[in-house]
């Protein structure tokens, strides 16, 4: 598909520490449409001359199919938006400062996607940069599930459950939307990948995460722990633990990776038959979606539609088993053909005739997500 004279696109961008993922979707009067060139271009390096030499092959990479391009808008998925950004924004200078001051909140992904708006932003000066935040969809939240039981002076500091991933789910739920009526009941989704989380919601809006403050709560994920009791904290401070050391455990040394001292992919650890450790780092993170799941039914007072997203939610039909067999007392019952069966690019419904409960797979497009919420903006 080429972009014919008259047509319009948004590039959607996701600047880490070492990709740069991307993805440009036309824009026509009836709104974002499918992504034409999707690509990650590897080992980044986020210095000025490196960037510039990124920033080309990736112009030359989409001109190729898109020789009339016109940029809309450049859409960056912003990991935290704190207490302040529960909506999309147009990044100005001032808005890239207090973006700043969250850094250390989302460490292995807020530097890296500031740098990529302010290299963008030169690189495109006349082509609006837009912020995109995983934080904004859980505005919605109750008081109850933002409130830590701690000190209001602290609260009022920002100290609060944030929630991540939202663009993932904002993508789900809309995506489900047009598929399901039960979609705007008490949906729970599963974004299950290097990280991961749980999100309950009811009539479309967040109620809650198990992601908090920072993106390091709730469940086992590929490199970060999960939900850990801070007296661990206190007593690894005690044996003279620096800060840098507990943030390199806590993010980077944890979770599959660390349990397994093999791999933070799931993939790597499902081969691996016959290791102790790695069917303990598995065994682990399944527990830990089973059990968040009950809390998060909990908190709708049960479930309609349960879905699956993310790396590990999309590719590994034995997890989705897994977790369903064990969520068979909220009505969950899956089809074992379909979801052994199905297709792992496309959205599907992978529930038995007779489940309670519908069971979805959607393909996670945050970059979908993202540029939508920078036309709607524009």
């Amino acid at each position: 598909m080429r972009f014919s004279a008259a047509q319009e696109g948004i590039l959607s961008v996701n600047v880490g520490s070492s990709t740069l993922k991307f993805a440009l979707y036309p824009v026509t009067g009836d709104g974002v449409q499918a992504a034409i060139q999707v690509g990650t271009i590897d080992t980044l390096q986020l210095d000025e001359a490196a960037f510039d030499a990124t920033l080309d092959s990736l112009i030359r990479r989409l001109t190729e199919v898109t020789p009339t391009l016109r940029l809309r808008a450049v859409a960056h998925r912003v990991v935290h938006g704190g207490p302040k950004f529960q909506t999309s924004v147009h990044v100005t200078e001032s808005v890239l400062q207090e973006l700043a001051q969250l850094n250390a909140l989302a460490p292995l992904h807020q530097p890296h996607n500031l740098e990529g708006i302010r290299l963008f932003w030169r690189a495109l000066p006349k082509v609006p940069q837009i912020a995109c935040f995983d934080t904004a969809f859980h505005a919605s939240m109750p008081a109850q599930e933002v409130r830590f039981a701690l000190p209001e002076a602290l609260f009022q500091q920002g100290i609060r459950r944030y929630g991540f991933h939202g663009l993932s789910y904002q993508h789900v739920r809309d995506t489900l939307t047009l598929r399901s009526a039960r979609a705007g009941g008490r949906l729970l989704m599963a974004h299950l990948g290097s990280g991961a989380s749980l999100c309950a919601a009811r009539k479309g809006r967040s109620m809650a995460s198990t992601m908090g403050f920072t993106a390091l709560d709730g469940l086992v994920m590929g490199t970060r722990c999960g939900a850990l009791d801070p007296g661990v904290l206190l007593y690894l401070m005690n044996q003279g633990w620096s800060q840098e050391r507990l943030e390199t455990l806590l993010y980077r040394q944890s979770g599959l990776l660390g349990v397994s001292g093999l791999s933070a992919d799931f993939r790597v650890l499902r081969a691996a038959v016959g290791n102790d450790l790695a069917k303990c780092a598995i065994d682990l993170f399944t527990a830990s979606v089973v059990r968040e799941a009950g809390a998060m039914a909990a908190v709708l007072g049960g479930l309609d539609l349960l879905a699956f997203t993310g790396g590990i939610g999309e590719h590994d039909a034995r997890l989705r088993s897994d977790v369903a067999g064990r969520l068979t007392y909220l009505g969950v019952v899956l089809d074992p053909v379909k979801n052994r069966e199905g297709r792992q690019d496309q959205v599907e419904a992978i529930h038995a005739r007779d489940s309670a409960v519908e069971v979805w797979v959607v393909p996670a497009d945050e970059g979908l997500a993202a540029a939508k919420e920078a036309f709607r903006l524009l």
